[in-house]
């Protein structure tokens, strides 16, 4: 089939029903996928009307509002809020950006069927699923189980040799396996490191003390200061970067050096806007010390010196804040920092969310049990 040559669709639509037609040809031959792609053209010319009701109409609006959704779902549900709302399919496609085909059968399944088949995926031709729920349930338990012996963690070979032994398949897939973890969240070979603490008496009481302290009323004669250090690298340039100019960005060469460490203190007032990053050279005790005494003498004249004066907690979120780039210097960055935050700039505070209520209840399985004759005590 050569571009210059005329066909006229409707002299070869009948061709399909022609017997002999079939035999003549086969599936892949071009006048059958000529064929073929003019009839699915020739159906895309039914009109297919969307008119959604408000109950419908709502539900695609919580479903584009927020949450983790696949994109061709929220792009369904764009294209039948656009068609409710009267435009064509020519300005669906140039909005949502996709096909004019894609536009056609979501609107076709959503008159032909309901909403739901609209927004979902249609059944795509394809071999059965290897494995079995039963067997798909032993891929899971398996992987969540401890590894064989003189190995740090399963593989997708491992995993796929473990499923051959288990089960009567003959020959399981890498890719077999990785897809049915996939679907269920699951990637054996990664590890997430976290800090577990033992969880006794001394660890809930300090816990709750802390906690407690938080939720009590302002004092302007007691002030509740939270105190954290952070260690960070110094990085500094190796070739001196190149500024930005209109049509082009600010660039910087990937190779950087290291000039030394550094160690940041922070002050945080619980209850008004106020914070302090001091730099120092180390993280010994006499720098704790001179932070304390600086803390007291400079920033909280005249306040008490007890240890109820503040509390000292790790706020993990707010000390990746100031971590200094590798393009500044920390002294300018916690200047920067601390004025962001001065009572005169700023009304921002800190909103303490996890309570003691919020702790017995989420982990309240941690707690330590009482016996009998403590109870009966109490």
């Amino acid at each position: 089939m050569q571009a210059r040559i005329q066909v006229d669709i409707r002299q070869v639509l009948p061709l399909l029903g022609r017997e002999g037609f079939c035999r003549g040809t086969h599936a892949g031959h071009p006048i059958q996928l000529f064929v073929r792609a003019s009839i699915e053209e020739a159906r895309m010319n039914v009109g297919y009307r969307v008119e959604l009701s408000q109950t419908e109409r709502g539900e695609l609006k919580a479903l584009l509002s927020g949450g983790k959704r696949a994109a061709r779902k929220l792009k369904r549900a764009q294209i039948l809020l656009a068609a409710d709302g009267g435009a064509s399919d020519e300005e669906i496609t140039r909005s949502v950006g996709v096909s004019g085909s894609t536009v056609y059968r979501t609107k076709r399944r959503f008159v032909l069927g309901n909403l739901e088949a609209a927004l979902s995926e249609e059944p795509r031709p394809g071999a059965d699923r290897k494995l079995s729920g039963k067997e798909e349930a032993l891929l899971v338990a398996t992987a969540c189980s401890s590894p064989p012996e003189g190995r740090a963690r399963w593989t997708l070979e491992l995993l796929a040799d473990e499923m051959v032994r288990l089960t009567e398949h003959d020959d399981i897939s890498r890719e077999t396996v990785r897809r049915r973890l996939a679907e269920n969240e699951l990637k054996p070979w990664r590890k997430d490191m976290w800090c577990i603490p033992q969880v006794d008496r001394e660890f809930v009481a300090r816990m709750e003390d802390v906690l407690d302290l938080y939720a009590q009323a302002p004092d302007p004669k007691r002030p509740v200061v939270c105190f954290d250090e952070s260690p960070t690298q110094l990085i500094g340039e190796v070739r001196q970067p190149i500024k930005a100019k209109p049509g082009q960005l600010e660039r910087f060469d990937c190779e950087y050096k290291r000039n030394g460490t550094a160690n940041l203190f922070i002050f945080l007032d619980v209850h008004r806007p106020w914070r302090k990053v001091k730099v120092t050279d180390s993280r010994t005790a006499v720098d704790f010390a001179a932070c304390m005494r600086e803390l007291v003498d400079v920033h909280f004249p005249g306040q008490s010196a007890s240890a109820s004066c503040w509390t000292i907690c790790r706020p993990t979120r707010l000390v990746h804040f100031i971590k200094p780039s590798r393009r500044a210097k920390p002294d300018a960055c916690s200047a920067a920092w601390s004025s962001t935050m001065s009572p005169s700039t700023s009304r921002a505070r800190i909103k303490w969310m996890f309570t003691t209520d919020k702790a017995r209840a989420k982990m309240g399985r941690a707690y330590p049990k009482l016996s009998t004759k403590e109870s009966k005590s109490l």
